[in-house]
């Protein structure tokens, strides 16, 4: 069968990013190097519920959880299998068939995908020299819902609040700011829903919190536009052991913030290791490293599989040309990595 059976919008979508493992370091997801959340895993460990009984529809007890962290309330909240899901959520509550949304260039690759999938009309605007958002050239398409991660993936640099607070002021549309590695930031904008009411902050708890096998994220917005987004999710989509694991390792800070440590510490020696060997990094704010290789990207990436470790391929997309993007390690994975890369330089 080909592809004109497809709907029209979704016809030139391509499978996900999926390589084939072989017990490669991973270093290509971004997700926590420390390992498994503790505070899960304990739950986990010790879970007694009852499998035939359907989860709480709304996740309230993790809904209470944030809220209770964030100094806000329950209906502030939407949790979903992922941020994925909340970016679905998103643009299925605010958008109509063929209406244009805007995101950055370059970004995550999957907000395409979610605009397409709701037969949106994707239109990308070019970051400036400094990775920075250009607010006047995001505001001019005039999308019914702008897109914007900060920190920034792939570049890892947080927007200005400044220019994001302009936006939201600017435009009558719905402003979503995926802080999917917000926990690694000094900035946030989660503070600011009940004072925008187009404002949706996107959170997960795949990254930091080191739970992405259990897929929960969600969504913070005003009360009213959560209620809204809560509406149209799917109920039931967070089952019962995710959602109790969540609340479990939301109640265990010190995880996060040993992990943004590591990170802190980490991230200026990674940098310094890879100019040493003739990349051109770019300034994080991020658990990873988006920088410029020294050699053919894809050369470097493939022979670096070979070796045993994974890193991303950003080098053929615009604005990220011959880059790639690796996820900061602990000292021995960082070591590892900046190893694995001399061989292969010195192969080349």
């Amino acid at each position: 069968m080909d592809r004109s059976r497809m709907r029209s919008t979704v016809m030139d979508l391509q499978m996900y990013y999926n390589p084939e493992l072989h017990g490669e370091v991973r270093l290509d997801t971004n997700t926590n190097v420390l390992g498994s959340n503790p505070a899960a895993a304990a739950y986990l460990r010790d879970f007694r519920g009852d499998l035939n009984g359907y989860p709480n529809t709304y996740s309230d007890g993790l809904r209470d959880a944030l809220a209770n962290l964030y100094g806000l309330e329950r209906d502030n909240f939407v949790i979903g299998s992922g941020s994925d899901e909340m970016l679905d959520v998103s643009f299925k509550t605010f958008t109509e068939w063929g209406d244009g949304s805007v995101s950055p260039v370059p970004s995550y690759t999957l907000y395409e995908y979610f605009m397409k999938l709701n037969g949106g009309k994707c239109v990308g605007v070019d970051l400036d020299e400094d990775f920075q958002l250009d607010v006047d050239a995001m505001l001019k398409p005039k999308g019914k819902v702008i897109i914007m991660p900060s920190p920034n993936n792939p570049t890892g640099n947080c927007f200005r609040p400044k220019d994001v607070e302009e936006i939201l002021n600017r435009t009558e549309g719905i402003v979503i700011v995926d802080e999917a590695y917000g926990e690694y930031a000094d900035d946030t904008m989660v503070d600011r829903v009940n004072e925008f009411d187009n404002l949706i902050v996107l959170k997960t708890f795949s990254k930091a919190y080191a739970m992405a096998a259990l897929r929960v994220g969600y969504a913070v917005a005003s009360r009213s536009t959560a209620e809204m987004m809560n509406c149209v999710k799917i109920p039931y989509s967070v089952n019962m052991v995710s959602e109790g694991a969540a609340i479990a390792a939301v109640k265990d800070q010190d995880f996060i913030k040993r992990s943004k440590q590591m990170v802190k510490e980490q991230r200026p020696l990674l940098s310094a290791g890879l100019k040493r060997l003739g990349f051109e990094p770019f300034p994080s704010d991020s658990n990873f490293i988006l920088a410029k290789a020294p050699i053919d990207h894809a050369e470097l990436v493939a022979k670096l599989k070979q070796k045993g470790v994974l890193i991303r391929d950003f080098g053929s997309k615009r604005r990220t040309e011959n880059c790639i993007r690796t996820t900061v390690g602990t000292e021995e994975l960082n070591k590892l990595l900046l190893s694995k890369i001399e061989e292969v330089l010195s192969e080349c």
